[in-house]
């Protein structure tokens, strides 16, 4: 296809997608969701799944497949930026606050959907349309664990910020424990990405690149980024060579995690984590976040819907494993939060609470199953089973976790009186 007709398609991709998102995410707002929620929905919706179904030629017409080179490009540009935000938001001080207790949630939050995942794994490697065939059990085993490890922390965190518990006992638990699951699940699918060329040469390299990568910009890294804070005032506007330099920074950082065979979302994110806080991230998250949730984010979704296709479920075979994986997925990982939290000592309206924060997935499910699929790990029958769990557990989550405080709020005033 020329040049300027991928142009001509891109444009109009574009506004359909960022659209129908806009539309369907205002519609889980009303419905008490967040807004991120319906834009993921909206993505699987643009795919084959509803709108190819109903209008397959027009659903062709608008994104065919010549096109989709490019709409990954703006889809990993966009999860690239918004991880680097993510990295902005990660506070470390969330690990020494509730150390104990938020490591043993974490622990428990990691090592049950592991247990279940290597349970599992060697009946679900034998079913056809869900791992690659030269995917070996134990890199098959080792991604499922931390695909049903994972945890929507920046969703978490937003939901903990809107209720006004950033600085309460069960948002810092939640926040530390939902970050620490979230860092082994990334590496986890690091060792996964880069054990999966059959070097093992390769993957000490990729893993040994990506620790020091990590060690670098964490000590030394950190203490050269504080320069590019020097000088900035909250009331000035950042300068643009900075906003140039961050940005130079950032494509540097996801070009060097590429490189070694990890992924370009890794580089984005401990860049983020390194920045100075204070008004040099405050103003780059004011600059960026807008476009990138609205404009770029949204891509993703929407790649990700095109390569999801929910009527593969209607083969026997895919439906027994997709209803075995969301049971595993919700029952082991909100039960061990739940449990480790009570054998803590924590309190169960708090036990409760922490078992339905993690349980979502979100945004960080579907980073790492487009991960898993690009590299040629699972194929779209497992992808598949993976959105909708991705979705459910998501959806989930808010009105779980606010059940879950009217009730207990209830048994207070009631003992109370």
């Amino acid at each position: 296809m020329p040049t300027s007709q991928l142009s001509v398609y891109f444009f109009a991709q574009a506004a359909v997608i960022v659209l129908a998102c806009q539309l369907v995410g205002r519609l889980a707002r009303r419905l008490g969701q967040p807004q991120v929620v319906g834009e993921m929905i909206a993505g699987v919706m643009l795919g084959p799944s509803l709108f190819g179904l109903l209008l397959p030629q027009l659903q062709q017409a608008l994104f065919p497949k010549a096109t989709m080179g490019m709409l990954y490009v703006a889809a990993q540009l966009g999860v690239g930026l918004y991880m680097f935000l993510v990295g902005t938001e990660f506070r470390a001080d969330h690990f020494k606050a509730r150390a104990r207790s938020a490591m043993s949630v974490s622990l428990a939050g990691i090592l049950v959907p592991f247990a279940l995942a290597f349970a599992l794994a060697p009946w679900l490697h034998t079913v056809p349309g869900l791992f690659a065939e030269k995917t070996k059990l134990f890199e098959a085993s080792l991604f499922l664990g931390a695909a049903i490890a994972i945890t929507a922390f920046p969703m978490l965190a937003r939901i903990i910020h809107e209720r006004g518990l950033a600085g309460s006992s069960l948002g810092t638990l939640a926040l530390t424990a939902g970050a620490a699951d979230d860092a082994a699940a990334w590496c986890i699918l690091a060792i996964v990405l880069a054990s999966f060329g059959g070097s093992w040469m390769g993957a000490y390299a990729a893993i040994g690149g990506g620790a020091a990568f990590a060690v670098f910009m964490t000590t030394v890294g950190q203490k050269l980024l504080r320069r590019l804070a020097h000088g900035l005032r909250p009331d000035a506007p950042l300068p643009s060579s900075v906003l140039a330099a961050v940005l130079v920074l950032f494509s540097l950082s996801a070009f060097a995690m590429d490189a070694i065979g990890i992924h370009a979302v890794f580089g984005g994110f401990l860049l983020g984590c390194a920045l100075p806080r204070g008004p040099l991230t405050e103003k780059l998250k004011a600059m960026l976040q807008p476009f990138v949730v609205v404009f770029l984010l949204p891509m993703f979704f929407t790649y990700s819907g095109l390569n999801t296709r929910l009527g593969m479920l209607l083969d026997p075979a895919i439906l027994a494993a997709a209803v075995v994986i969301l049971a595993a997925s919700f029952g082991g990982k909100g039960i061990a939060c739940w449990g480790a939290a009570r054998l803590n000592g924590e309190p169960q309206r708090d036990a409760m609470a922490i078992g339905a924060l993690m349980n979502a997935r979100g945004l960080m499910e579907l980073i790492i199953i487009n991960i898993g699929l690009a590299a040629g790990v699972i194929l779209p029958g497992l992808f598949s089973i993976m959105v909708l769990m991705a979705v459910t557990s998501t959806l989930m989550a808010t009105p779980l976790f606010n059940w879950i405080m009217r009730r207990e709020a209830a048994r207070e005033a009631l003992a109370a009186a």
